[in-house]
């Protein structure tokens, strides 16, 4: 016998909408070699600019011990750069490459179409509640 829930499963609704929202984005993703995690990396960096790696975990919601590998391979890749904190030595600070930034400039296009098209599908006032509710939401539940 299962247990009578009051409310519907939010964590998994949530998963389960980031992940149709995915589906539409990921294949520009691997058609430019990139993973999930890569490309939130690149988003915040090209947002933000050069930043200390753990808002850069905090940022792209990555955990740290999986950011490392995530840095790493984009390091290799000449998409991201690292190097201590001049101010204090530390602390790792990341900064997107020109190519890193290229990449970004390329994607943004194709993230714009998608966000565009949910705009179209919901309404523009539909979208901005979303964005208000989910920015709401976690608010909530900062420590």
């Amino acid at each position: 016998m299962s247990p009578a829930f009051a409310h519907r499963n939010l964590p998994r609704l949530l998963l389960q909408a980031r992940e149709s929202l995915m589906a539409r984005t990921r294949p520009s993703l691997r058609e430019h070699g990139l993973s999930d995690q890569q490309w939130r990396v690149l988003r915040v960096l090209g947002e933000h600019g050069t930043l200390e790696t753990g808002r850069v975990a905090r940022e792209a919601t990555i955990l740290g011990p999986s950011l490392t590998g995530v840095l790493a391979r984009m390091e290799r890749d000449g998409l991201i750069r690292r190097e201590r904190d001049p101010a204090d030595q530390r602390r790792t600070v990341v900064e997107a490459t020109p190519k890193g930034l290229k990449m970004v400039d390329r994607m943004a296009t194709a993230v714009e179409v998608h966000y565009q098209w949910l705009e179209q599908s919901l309404g523009k006032q539909k979208l901005a509640q979303l964005y208000g509710l989910l920015d709401e939401l976690i608010a909530l539940e900062q420590p």
